[in-house]
């Protein structure tokens, strides 16, 4: 019998190329005061009086050279949004499923966007492809984000003494205290090999490889339709919606230490309602048990990168 195949639709690179440049403007926004504030020892993190508190695009747009400042950490997000993006594409296109390039999405945020995504517009044919997609990206972005991260700790330096207090506090994740302490013995004599943590200042590089790290513990939660939700649907499809509410009741508990969490929280939920009766995989043929020992790998990397309270205002 004659099989019709209909033709996959036109990408639209026109957008794709917009939202980037879109992206590019407001990362580099953030990244031009971070940069600035570390030149000249000031607190990374201030309010100021801008309109958007934490997005200095009033102070850029006084001197636009400025932005110029910012192209370390905004190149550097970028660059590791992508690797993350493009793990998932590329796993795609070698399992036959239709995906669109990394639609980036500009945002007046602390850190000038909020991600990237690719949409999957095919159906997932085992679950062996679907848990090759989910751990690809993951993977792609924790390599990136741990070699920058090393660069980065190399150009950080000691605070200064009379440096004031950042309006924000970031929290540090267990793969950069790890990192540090790894410094510390193969570098001891280095100028921030010594100090506490708290008491080094970031490059702007290291903050965009921490944004890094906290997009692959978002996305590595064992939740929905979220990255690590895909890999235990195809560890263990019958015990995918208990993880999935398990992880919500964990995420509203932790909201009393960062609200955000219940943000999260509330999001998960609308995607496992909308999602309830979706299969996002066949349940046969079985997940190969070769798969287990990258199943084991995806745990670890979230327990590196997973920081309770990633973001504490400081209230003055």
């Amino acid at each position: 019998m004659p099989l019709w195949v209909p033709r996959p639709p036109r990408p639209r690179y026109w957008l794709h190329g917009l939202l980037l440049l879109a992206t590019c403007f407001t990362t580099l926004v953030v990244g031009a005061r971070l940069e600035f504030s570390f030149l000249h020892n000031l607190p990374p993190f201030v309010a100021g009086d801008e309109f958007i508190p934490f997005f200095a695009v009033g102070w850029v747009m006084a001197q636009p050279s400025r932005l110029l400042l910012g192209v370390p950490f905004s190149s550097t997000l970028l660059l590791i949004l992508l690797m993350h993006e493009m793990g998932h594409y590329l796993y795609c296109r070698y399992h036959g499923v239709y995906a669109t390039l990394p639609f980036f999405i500009p945002a007046p945020t602390l850190i000038g966007t909020l991600g990237a995504v690719i949409r999957i517009k095919s159906p997932i044919r085992s679950r062996a492809a679907l848990f090759d997609i989910g751990i690809a990206g993951p993977i792609a972005g924790f390599v990136g984000a741990v070699v920058t991260l090393a660069v980065a700790l190399v150009l950080s330096k000691p605070m200064a003494p009379a440096m004031g207090r950042s309006d924000l506090q970031m929290g540090y994740p267990l793969i950069l205290t790890t990192m540090h302490h790894l410094l510390s013995v193969v570098a001891p004599h280095y100028a921030i090999a010594g100090l506490p943590i708290r008491r080094v200042y970031l490059h702007p590089t290291a903050v965009a490889a921490l944004v890094g790290m906290f997009a692959t513990a978002l996305n590595l939660l064992p939740s929905g339709q979220l990255d690590g939700g895909h890999i235990v649907y195809a560890l263990w499809p019958r015990a995918h919606r208990f993880f999935s509410w398990t992880t919500i009741v964990v995420l509203v508990s932790l909201g009393h230490l960062y609200v955000g969490w219940r943000v999260w929280a509330a999001l998960l939920i609308l995607m496992n309602v909308v999602t309830w009766r979706q299969r996002q995989a066949p349940e046969y043929p079985v997940l190969p048990t070769s798969r287990w020992g990258l199943a084991l790998v995806g745990m670890v990397m979230l327990l590196l990168t997973f920081t309770i309270s990633p973001f504490q205002l400081i209230w003055r």
